[in-house]
């Protein structure tokens, strides 16, 4: 199997297993990951105070092409990260260019402000439900949803091992 390349945005008060149970899962397949927020170098730390997070890359240092798939992981991080314009357009692109983009529980917020879920199965934690669904995805309340090969959705952590499941299998392609 081909090693991918994957960029994760991320930056404080991710959700914690929601950021170190796919990243885990990735790199045990193999898989090049790379931690994207505003400044390279610094630490960024999860809700719970379990994950420590260094950050590989600033968002003005990379390139969505040299990436093979995106990793959106919840908690207060992509609420934060969808108001920087930089980290919607990087979004935007992964889902205009149908890459792989991985996003659970409050993930979708970043799609959400990328308007990239129109006419899109989607699922994430229930209170963005309706915001789902005015931003054209049709909610599915499900551990999860791949649609169209490309976008893999899930609800809160207890859905992590299909996540993970269905994250790898569109990475083995």
């Amino acid at each position: 199997m081909l090693s991918k390349k994957v960029a994760v945005l991320v930056t404080d008060m991710v959700e914690d297993s929601e950021y170190t149970e796919p990243v885990h899962a990735f790199k045990e397949a193999g898989h090049e990951v790379i931690n994207i927020e505003k400044e390279a170098g610094k630490t960024v730390k999860g809700k719970q105070g379990e994950a420590v997070i260094t950050i590989d890359k600033g968002i003005d240092e990379v390139n969505p092409n040299e990436f093979d798939a995106l990793l959106i992981p919840g908690g207060f991080s992509p609420d934060q990260l969808r108001a920087d314009d930089r980290f919607v357009q990087f979004t935007k692109v992964f889902m205009d260019e149908k890459k792989p983009v991985f996003a659970i529980c409050h993930g979708p917020q970043l799609l959400i402000t990328a308007k990239a879920l129109d006419g899109r199965g989607a699922t994430g934690y229930k209170s963005i439900k309706v915001d789902m669904e005015y931003a054209g995805a049709t909610y599915k309340d499900e551990e999860v949803v791949v649609c169209q090969e490309q976008l893999v959705t899930s609800r809160t952590p207890d859905d992590l091992p299909a996540f993970n499941r269905e994250s790898l299998k569109l990475l083995a392609k």
